[in-house]
């Protein structure tokens, strides 16, 4: 039986995607992995700096009131989107958890 081009084209493309597969994927998961500490340390040197302006405010140190406040709502908005990056993970978690196989 002869094979078209397009049929052997298509199975040389999904055998070369088997073969690269792997690879890849742990490239992404050391990637994301990565993103994630770096994320995670950002969100908490925005945390440490709020906390010191405040400090500062407090202790008379600076009247710089308006600045201060940008600082902790900086802080404050990198945290809530952190903590909602961490229920989508943890959701994608249970959904594939859930998954039969």
């Amino acid at each position: 039986m002869m094979r078209s081009v397009a049929d052997m084209t298509m199975t040389s493309h999904l055998q070369g995607l088997a073969q690269r597969q792997s690879a890849p994927i742990q490239q992404m998961s050391d990637k994301f992995g990565e993103m994630l500490k770096t994320s995670m340390a950002e969100v908490n040197q925005a945390q440490i700096s709020a906390n010191r302006a405040s400090e500062r405010i407090a202790a008379g140190e600076t009247t710089n009131l308006h600045g201060t406040m940008i600082k902790l709502e900086e802080a404050d908005i990198s945290l809530r989107l952190m903590v909602q990056v961490r229920n989508k993970a943890v959701e994608a978690y249970q959904e594939i958890m859930r998954m039969n196989v």
